[in-house]
């Protein structure tokens, strides 16, 4: 009587060991999303605060999120744009001149604030369209066509505003953009639904993958990322009711952020930018009309240029000569960049956006509150912008040699 011994593969199990080390690699690859930054945010916070005490208060915190919700929504459009591999220099230019059509049209021709809002929105989609024209068709570096961007719409901002200079807003829809704040009731409502939608999402994300017979990530990473988007929620939420309550303008900027980072993901459009970033003429030869992501592309760029400048004018009550100008261009480009969306094109992510104009302008808001003056802000922000793009490029030597071995 002979017995037979059938031998049965032991299932992989989550080995703390190889996780450790898997993101250790991540992490030098530069695929750890967000996280670092994240770090990065915690560390400027902690030394700010350190420096001064009144950095982490409810009401400095407040206006933080203020300051940073033009330059977040300007840097969504720039994403876009640093994932075709490309550059806006304009972006600031276009931001004042359509918060200025705005302003005339509101204030000086009394039109209401809807339509002049929409006109001024219009007009940064009619400035995209033709930058990204000029430069998908005639074949014109996107440097060289938006560098004269960057003075020709300088030249209109002026020619729109007149010998006037200054155009002061009074209208309480306009001014409500960055002057609503909602009950505490309805910022927690917001905190929970947030949670709620983000784990929901990870949860069908993660479904449909082993549908597809796609690897998963660990469960661990799963349910510890909801539970940093809880932590990081409630807290937001607690700080900003113990001031003023959330703002609007912060829920405007997520809803773009979610908006394109949807498109990006979800769409044909987003795989096509990604594929025209990642290889031009690999994407022209697989049929991909590389002109038109292009000019849509900058078009989408100037658009969110338009929104950012209106936010920044009703967050100033004003538009004027320097509206648009100054730093706005640089904290523009550089807040994607240190947020982790590659120079080199088809890598990034539209979070990038937030991400690296909370560092930028937790960095220009600290420095304020220390009373340092406008070169050492610079010379800071330069040296940041150095630093991620370093890393940006190290990281991306690494993937080409692992991707030879």
């Amino acid at each position: 009587m002979s017995t037979t011994v059938e031998s049965v593969e032991p299932r992989p199990g989550f080995d703390p060991r190889e996780w450790v080390a898997g993101l250790g690699r991540r992490v030098v690859q530069g695929e750890v999303g967000s996280l670092s930054v994240i770090l990065g945010i915690i560390v400027i916070w902690v030394i700010f605060w350190l420096l001064n005490s009144n950095f982490l208060t409810p009401r400095n915190l407040t206006n933080l999120v203020l300051q940073l919700a033009a330059i977040g929504t300007i840097s969504v459009g720039i994403v876009l744009v640093l994932l075709l591999g490309e550059i806006d220099l304009s972006v600031g230019s276009v931001s004042g001149l359509c918060a200025a059509i705005m302003a005339v049209l509101n204030v000086k021709r009394g039109v209401p604030a809807v339509p002049s809002i929409l006109a001024a929105v219009i007009a940064g989609t009619a400035i995209g369209l033709v930058q990204g024209f000029w430069l998908a068709r005639l074949r014109v570096p996107s440097f060289v066509v938006t560098l004269a961007g960057l003075l020709a719409w300088l030249g209109a901002l002026l020619l729109v505003l007149g010998p006037t200079g200054t155009i002061n807003l009074y209208n309480p829809t306009i001014d409500g953009l960055t002057g609503t704040f909602f009950p505490t009731a309805v910022g927690w409502g917001i905190a929970i639904a947030v949670i709620v939608v983000y784990a929901a999402m990870g949860l069908l994300r993660r479904r449909r993958r082993a549908r597809a017979a796609l690897s998963l990530t660990p469960f661990i990473e799963y349910t510890g990322s909801v539970a940093v988007i809880a932590v990081l929620s409630l807290a937001a939420v607690f700080v900003l009711n113990s001031d003023r309550g959330v703002p609007l303008v912060l829920l405007i900027l997520l809803g773009f952020i979610i908006l394109f980072d949807q498109v990006l993901r979800r769409t044909r459009f987003g795989r096509y930018v990604f594929a025209v970033g990642g290889n031009a003429e690999a994407a022209r030869r697989a049929g991909i009309n590389v002109a038109a992501i292009r000019i849509a592309v900058f078009a989408l760029c100037s658009t969110m240029a338009a929104c950012g400048g209106i936010l920044a004018a009703s967050r100033l009550l004003a538009v004027n000569q320097s509206s648009g100008g100054s730093d706005v261009l640089l904290n523009s480009i550089a807040g994607p960049v240190i947020g982790g969306t590659s120079l080199f094109g088809g890598r990034g992510s539209v979070w990038t956006a937030l991400t690296g104009a909370l560092v930028i302008t937790s960095i220009n808001n600290g420095m304020d509150l220390l009373a340092l003056s406008s070169s050492i802000k610079f010379l800071v922000i330069g040296g940041v912008l150095l630093a991620a793009v370093t890393l940006d490029a190290l990281a991306r030597r690494v993937r080409e040699t692992a991707g030879r071995a």
